[in-house]
């Protein structure tokens, strides 16, 4: 059996124990990155839009950066959102600050029901360097 090569951001491995998963696995010089939601350091989600997808990139970028990586190391990207079209005119330019230039990642938006009291997700597959 293999063992995981799990990456931990800092400070916040307790709130990923608590919740028994990874935030993110390096696997054949790829980073798999769990779903990063827009949490504060207790877990509690941002309560307003911008913001809450704001602390996932944040919150996102600190999982890559645990792993020697950067947002241009991603190679395709899964949003999900709670009701899309009611809030995807919201979130876009909000994806867009942290997005970077082109040639962008593959992209994949999901509309679902419920993410936990959250409105937006983000998962990540990155290249990690060297």
């Amino acid at each position: 059996m293999t063992v995981r090569d799990v990456v931990f951001p800092p400070g916040r491995q307790a709130l990923y124990e608590k919740n028994r998963y990874s935030p993110a696995v390096r696997a054949n010089g790829l980073l798999f990155v769990s779903g990063q939601v827009g949490s504060r350091e207790d877990g509690s989600p941002e309560p307003e839009l911008a913001a809450q997808v704001r602390r996932a990139f944040d919150n996102l970028n600190a999982v890559l950066g645990a792993a020697g990586c950067t947002f241009a190391d991603v190679q395709d990207v899964t949003v999900f959102m709670v009701d899309p079209e009611a809030i995807f005119e919201q979130v876009w330019p909000v994806v867009q600050e942290y997005w970077g230039t082109a040639p962008y990642p593959s992209v994949t938006a999901v509309g679902v029901t419920w993410l936990y009291g959250f409105q937006f997700e983000i998962k990540v597959i990155a290249k990690l360097p060297g």
